[in-house]
Formats: structure tokens, sequence, C-alpha cells
């Protein structure tokens, strides 16, 4: 979850003239972000071959 300061902060890198789309689409950019972040940090990732079963599993 992004804290009040993280969405300010992000909001005002913002050109001027931006919609309610944009804003939104941007701060769920920052919110992925951040939890790929944090989950990277706990150990909460995959190896190459992890990735490559879960892959092939979509992709069928």
């Amino acid at each position: 979850m992004l804290s009040k300061k993280q969405i300010i902060k992000s909001i005002d890198t913002l050109p001027e003239n931006v919609s309610i789309d944009q804003i939104v689409d941007h701060l769920i950019y920052i919110e992925k972000i951040e939890k790929g972040l944090s989950d990277s940090k706990e150990g909460k990732i995959n190896t190459v071959e992890e990735a490559k079963v879960k892959l092939k599993k979509w992709l069928k």
C-alpha cells in the first residue's frame, strides 16, 4: 500500500494536464513496483526454473 506522502510525491511528478485515468494508472504502476520491491526484499521471488514452469502453464 502506498503512503499518502508517496501518492502526493508521485502525483507531483505528473504533467499539469493529466486525466484522472492517467493518475489512477500511474498510482497502480507505482504500487506494483513497490510491491515487487517489497516481495524481493522478503525473498518472495521465483527462480528462473519456477518462472519457466509457470509460464508454460499460462501459455497452454
